[in-house]
């Protein structure tokens, strides 16, 4: 049965931008993919006022996703203002027992983005919400069997990939569906277009692909537990 990634981030860009490669090459491949965006950056414009520009990062995330042939989901708190709290590990604790992903693809630790930090410790604790039988709530819990991390120019800190994903077949999609977005294009004063086309270049240059996405997977899930070698 073809899985589900669910790509849960801050902001719709970081969503599409560093994970949206992935979710394609994940619904290429015959699975199934959807993003979370926990706001909808909307103070991320030096001059469009935050409710209009809201407003264009919805309908931003909608056409990319459309492309992708994805879902998207949006939770409503106010960018720069995200919190890391019960309240939102619940919400995305929801999400994630309604979409049942088999991965879950998400921020790094390692950020000077307050909310990026925050998701990613929502994040983790959402995934353990989910799998909790006796936590009850509206859907049935639904174990997640593997969080890997994105790799994002604010979150690189100590990012330390250890999985080359293939996307090659998907890389023209996967820049179409960020177009639809206006920061792509440089317009909030960071070139994100030419930032991350030529990342998936460099990173498949390393692994032996055309292009390719470098993703870390948790610390602990990396242990192996043998008997003998």
């Amino acid at each position: 049965m073809p899985s589900t990634l669910l790509a849960i981030a801050a902001h719709p860009g970081d969503a599409f931008f560093t994970m949206g490669a992935a979710v394609a090459q994940q619904i290429a491949s015959g699975g199934h993919g959807a993003f979370l965006s926990l706001s909808l950056g909307e103070r991320g414009h030096k001059t469009i006022p935050p409710k209009e520009y809201g407003k264009m990062q919805r309908a931003a995330s909608e056409k990319a996703a459309k492309i992708l042939g994805a879902e998207t989901v949006f939770l409503a708190f106010p960018d720069a203002e995200v919190p890391q709290n019960d309240e939102a590990g619940f919400a995305v604790c929801d999400v994630i027992r309604k979409f049942k992903p088999a991965i879950v693809l998400t921020h790094w630790s390692g950020s000077w983005h307050k909310d990026h930090q925050n998701c990613h410790a929502i994040v983790r604790d959402a995934v353990f919400y989910a799998g909790l039988a006796a936590i009850s709530r509206q859907e049935p819990a639904h174990t997640v069997g593997k969080v890997f991390y994105a790799e994002n120019w604010e979150d690189i800190a100590n990012f330390q990939p250890d999985t080359y994903l293939d996307i090659s077949g998907v890389y023209e999609r996967w820049l179409e569906a960020c177009e639809a977005f206006p920061m792509w294009r440089g317009e909030t004063g960071f070139r994100y277009n030419d930032y991350y086309r030529s990342l998936a270049v460099m990173r498949g240059c390393v692994s032996g692909f055309q292009n390719a996405v470098a993703l870390m997977s948790d610390p602990e899930e990396r242990s192996e537990r043998v008997l003998s070698l």
